[in-house]
């Protein structure tokens, strides 16, 4: 069974094309890519099979619809695709960024699905509507597809309501469903659950953090199996500080800017959102270019490294008095799997947990980085987000054929 992957963005498609070879959770990776600058000139549709080099195709794509049709005459290309014909594809799975408190799980997407994602899009404006955008465009073109959503927030709704609630007046919360949301969803859960296959340990006995550390950024507690707490809120710019989010702030702090510089909404939205972070301390948005100048002994580099670690080192301390204690911390994604000083300064004030780190296996950036003896196991695991799809979509599209 062939699975397709679509992560839709506003002006980007990002694809992965996988072939299952056995069990819900065995696929080999046949391509990947994406279609790009979708809407904007000089848009251009790629495609890359494995031990293959890219395929590069510059065309115009005014829209979605216009861009998921170039991926798949690429992928059924007769010299240079994948697949034969459509007929060969069991089903897409898509990326949806928000679903609210609707879903718990992945669905097979219907009517009824598809209004619930555009409902929730007043809690997701930058992502849901982009997401639905490469969803109906399938449909158009392939309207007896079967498609799967699979959800940033969806495994967050195990939280109990004194870790998802604010204190705001309650019906915030129960008319306008104001709460903590959480996501990075199913990056979290796939690297908890194999950090958990790592140590030979069942996933439920395990109380687990995990750093999903990228421009973007969030921790999430999982204790007996579940997540019971997440670093990012009701949107993703809650949390930890990240490439260009601000993080965590003093609430008042945008109506203090409103009232005081005489910004509106949207240029405060745009400021936490896209100014503010690592950019906004240091004027670089990418970790590398951090680490480049922390190492030239550029100050506001080193600034802004020390607030980024700190942010993290109190929601680990955080997370393991809310679980009583820690078992394993895990890091991943850009950042958390290549980043070996990060690392290591995040961890060094976690001695009083017991925690021990084996220096050379976290330079050389092994799966297991925690030093023999250690009380809580720290491991570096890949996250595969896009893997995680593709097993929610074969699963749903396999139990719906029987």
């Amino acid at each position: 069974m062939k699975i397709l992957v679509i992560n839709s963005g506003s002006s980007s498609i990002k694809y992965k094309l996988y072939q299952s070879i056995g069990g819900d959770h065995d696929f080999n990776l046949l391509a990947q890519g994406g279609a790009d600058r979708i809407g904007i000139a000089g848009a251009s549709v790629d495609c890359k099979k494995p031990d293959s080099e890219k395929v590069h195709q510059y065309l115009e794509l005014p829209d979605h619809k216009t861009a998921i049709t170039a991926i798949f005459q690429m992928l059924t290309d007769p010299e240079k695709g994948v697949l034969k014909s459509l007929s060969d594809l069991a089903g897409v799975g898509h990326r949806v960024v928000h679903g609210g408190e609707d879903f718990t799980a992945s669905v097979l997407l219907n009517g009824d699905v598809v209004e619930s994602i555009r409902k929730n899009s007043v809690l997701a404006p930058l992502h849901n509507p982009p997401n639905l955008m490469g969803i109906q465009a399938v449909y158009e073109l392939y309207p007896d597809m079967p498609q799967v959503a699979v959800f940033d927030t969806a495994i967050h709704q195990t939280m109990p309501p004194k870790a998802y609630l604010y204190g705001l007046p309650k019906e915030q919360y129960t008319v306008h469903k104001i709460r903590r949301y959480g996501f990075h969803g199913t990056s979290h859960g796939y690297v908890a659950k194999a950090a958990a296959k790592e140590l030979k340990r069942p996933f439920e006995k395990l109380k687990i953090i995990t750093c999903h550390l990228g421009n973007g950024g969030s921790l999430t507690a999982f204790d007996g199996g579940k997540s019971v707490d997440t670093s990012m809120g009701l949107t993703p710019l809650a949390g930890i500080l990240m490439g260009t989010r601000s993080g965590d702030l003093d609430p008042y702090i945008p109506l203090h800017i409103m009232e005081t510089q005489g910004l509106g909404a949207e240029q405060v939205s745009a400021m936490m959102n896209k100014q503010g972070g690592l950019l906004g301390l240091c004027g670089k948005r990418d970790m590398r270019d951090v680490l480049e100048g922390y190492e030239k002994g550029y100050e506001g580099c080193i600034e802004a490294l020390e607030i980024f670690v700190y942010s993290i080192q109190k929601y680990i301390g955080a997370y393991a008095a809310v679980m009583n204690g820690v078992d394993a911390i895990v890091f991943t994604a850009g950042i958390g799997e290549n980043v070996p000083l990060i690392r290591e300064k995040v961890l060094e004030n976690f001695g009083y947990l017991g925690v021990k780190i084996n220096k050379r296996s976290n330079a050389a950036n092994k799966t297991l980085i925690s030093a023999k003896g250690s009380k809580v196991k720290v491991l570096v695991i890949h996250t595969d987000e896009e893997k995680v799809i593709a097993s929610d979509a074969f699963a749903i599209i396999k139990a719906k054929k029987k």
